[in-house]
């Protein structure tokens, strides 16, 4: 076993997963829609194994959109409980900045089918109902200066 770990077997395994919240001038919201399944999300995945949800938002954002961008702060935190199989989860919304409407945008036809702006009604309708909940309370986040903790998109801090 490498220094510095410990064997875990026995102890929960728990989703962690990063994503950034990414706006233009007019405050639409940019969402992906990943070729791998139905639905739209916003940039942003998995954290891997020895990787940081920090590092795992830049990494995702490089491979989904072809852009380097350095998150700013963290957002929310939302823990997730289990459902249909999949463990409980904890995910992050980082601050992805403004960009503008001419930023060019590489979209991987593997990963995504297509990405768009999307305006506050537009993103509630395109968005699961939790993912929906948590990005409103990013964008509630970001304008107030403040970061907050979610259980299933419902604040509590």
């Amino acid at each position: 076993m490498p220094p510095g770990r410990h064997d875990a077997a026995g102890l929960p395994h728990k989703r962690v997963a990063a994503g950034l919240l990414i706006t233009d001038p007019d405050q639409r919201v940019l969402l992906v829609e990943p070729a791998y399944k139905v639905g739209w999300e916003v940039p942003g995945g998995c954290v891997e194994a020895d990787e940081s949800p920090y590092r795992a938002a830049i990494r995702e954002v490089r491979e989904e959109l072809g852009l380097e961008l350095t998150p700013g702060r963290l957002l929310v935190v939302d823990w997730v409980p289990a459902t249909d199989g999949r463990s409980d989860g904890v995910m992050v919304i980082y601050d992805g900045g403004t960009l503008g409407t001419d930023t060019e945008i590489v979209v991987p036809p593997a990963e995504l089918t297509g990405w768009a702006w999307s305006d506050t009604a537009q993103t509630a309708q395109r968005l699961p109902p939790l993912l929906a909940r948590r990005i409103t309370q990013a964008r509630h986040a970001r304008a107030t200066g403040s970061t907050y903790y979610l259980e299933n998109g419902v604040r509590l801090t």
